[in-house]
Formats: structure tokens, C-alpha cells, sequence
């Protein structure tokens, strides 16, 4: 038990367990089936911004992409506009989805790199023109999205959303990248050390350009399922997930000096975000007060993972 209370992922897991496990209790057990799949369903989104968010902290201090919601809002509405609800036009649709968020990651290192501005700068910058252009090519339109993709979107296999599955299928792909691949231990080592990493031939500047665009591009992705989820892209629908993305990664127990990554750590604290709302809606607490329990909850549950004392 001490070994696995020593892993950095392990208090988002109990947190989230015992709110859970609070809600469940409050309603007894009633919505026990109802909770648990809206929380997979809905922290699903969050895990998958997440975990591009994840690399992108692991890169060390003053790494951080705020273009996140923007290019959520801009993929969604690229993809469906193009698709036009025509189930024909789907893997197009998922294609340029995927390059909206290519292009995106290539112009905010590109503004990292080539202008030198910091990235925490860079990427708010680029998100006002990303959101504007969205805003240009919806012109206030919410379009909806083709049937067969609503169908997925909104759908279980086994009893286990499907947004969820998706989730689950990138959290081990990621895994792979981080925990077996050359990229994981590259991206680690930068974040470690960048000087050092250099001088050990890391090929620095390739791997964090590689980490920004595979950030956009999750975020992409994230974006064209919230879009299907929905029934539609809005323009404000990615909007919550700017500091969501960086909350579930701190409480995950990813470095925030960089270095070190976890992906379970993802799940636990995207779990746990949505399980604090969803608990607080339960008990009936107004909207001043849901933000400032979650506030507090999340502040205990960082210095339960970082076992800090208490001054």
C-alpha cells in the first residue's frame, strides 16, 4: 500500500473515488450506472487535451499551450462544415480535422522558435487569431454533424461510452510514445535538463516541435468529438478545457517543473473534475460555491500528492 500511495497518480484516483462514492451515497445508489457513464463520457474530452497538454508541461518551466480551446472550436467547425451531415464526407472530415491541428502546432512553435516568444505568450496569442478565424468561417452558424458520427459520439459498446474507448485508445498509444519510445525519453530529458539534453545530442528543437503540434492535434481530435457529442460546433464549446487541460495534469501528478510525465495520472484527475461538479450539482450548491469547493478540493488534493507539510 505505501508503494502505490507513492505514485504520483495514485491520490487523483482516491479523490476521485471519494466523490464518487459521495454522490453515490447521496442518491442512493440510484444513479450509480447514470454517474459513472457520464463521468467517462465527459472527462473523456478532458483526458484526450490532457494528455497533449501533458508533453507540452513535461518540456519544463514556461511550457504551456493556451491555444487549446481555439483549436478545439476551430477542427470541429472546419470538420462538420466540410462534412455537411453527409456520412459519406466522414474520413475527409477527420483528415482535416487532423490538419487544422497540424497546422495550428507548426505556427505556435513557429512563433516559439523563429520569433522567440515565450510559449505561454505564443500560444495566446495564436489562440485570438485561431478563434477569430473560426469565428469568420462559422458566421455564427451551429453546424451539426453527420448522423453516423452523432450515433458514436453518443453511443456505448458494452456499456462503456464510445468517447471513452477513443480516450482510452490514445491514453495507451500515448503510453507507448512515453513509457517505450525514443520521443518519451527525449521529451523527459528536456525537461530535465534542456542544456544538458543538448549537449547529450537530444535533438532538442525537432522533439518540442513534434510535442506542440501533437498537442494541436489531439486538441483537435478532442474537438471534433465534443462537436458530434453535442450535436454541433459552437464557438464557445472548447472554453472550459483552457485551464481544465492544465488542472488535470497537475493533479495527475505531472511535474509541473517538467521532467515527468504520467499517463494515469490523466484519467484520475479528469475523473475527479468532473466527479467534484457533478457532486456539487448533486448537493444543490450554487454556482459561487461549486467554484469555490473545487477550488479548495483541488488544492488538497495537489499537497495530499506532493505530501508537502503544512507550514
Amino acid at each position: 500500500m505505501r508503494t502505490l500511495a507513492a505514485k504520483p497518480w495514485f491520490w487523483s484516483f482516491v479523490a476521485a473515488f471519494g466523490v464518487w462514492l459521495a454522490t453515490i451515497l447521496f442518491t442512493g445508489g440510484a444513479s450509480t450506472i447514470g454517474v459513472s457513464q457520464a463521468a467517462l463520457t465527459f472527462a473523456a474530452f478532458s483526458i484526450i487535451v490532457g494528455l497533449g497538454q501533458m508533453f507540452v508541461i513535461t518540456l519544463g518551466p514556461g511550457n504551456v499551450d493556451l491555444s487549446i480551446p481555439s483549436t478545439m472550436t476551430l477542427a470541429g467547425t472546419v470538420a462538420l462544415k466540410v462534412m455537411e451531415t453527409n456520412d459519406g464526407l466522414v474520413l475527409l472530415g477527420l483528415i482535416l480535422a487532423v490538419l487544422v491541428g497540424l497546422c495550428i502546432g507548426v505556427v505556435n512553435y513557429g512563433l516559439i522558435k523563429l520569433l522567440r516568444i515565450p510559449p505561454i505568450i505564443a500560444t495566446l496569442s495564436s489562440s485570438f487569431i485561431i478563434q477569430s478565424t473560426a469565428i469568420w468561417y462559422n458566421r455564427g452558424i451551429r453546424i451539426k454533424p453527420p448522423a453516423t458520427l452523432i450515433q458514436f459520439a453518443t453511443g456505448t459498446t458494452l456499456g462503456i461510452p464510445n468517447v471513452a474507448l477513443v480516450a482510452l485508445l490514445i491514453s495507451v498509444v500515448i503510453w507507448v510514445l512515453l513509457e517505450k519510445g525514443i520521443y518519451g525519453r527525449r521529451v523527459s530529458a528536456i525537461g530535465q535538463n534542456m542544456r544538458a539534453a543538448r549537449l547529450a545530442g537530444v535533438p532538442v528543437d525537432g522533439t518540442r516541435f513534434a510535442t506542440y503540434v501533437l498537442c494541436a492535434v489531439l486538441a483537435s481530435l478532442a474537438g471534433l468529438l465534443l462537436s458530434c457529442f453535442s450535436g454541433g460546433a459552437a464557438l464557445n464549446m472548447g472554453t472550459e478545457y483552457l485551464l481544465s487541460s492544465i488542472a488535470v495534469v497537475v493533479i495527475g501528478g505531472t511535474a509541473v517543473a517538467g521532467g515527468s510525465a504520467n499517463v494515469p495520472g490523466i484519467w484520475g484527475g479528469s475523473l475527479f473534475l468532473f466527479l467534484v461538479v457533478s457532486m456539487l450539482n448533486t448537493y444543490g450548491a450554487s454556482a459561487g460555491v461549486r467554484l469555490l469547493l473545487t477550488g479548495i478540493i483541488i488544492i488538497g488534493v495537489i499537497l495530499a500528492a506532493s505530501r508537502r507539510p503544512l507550514a
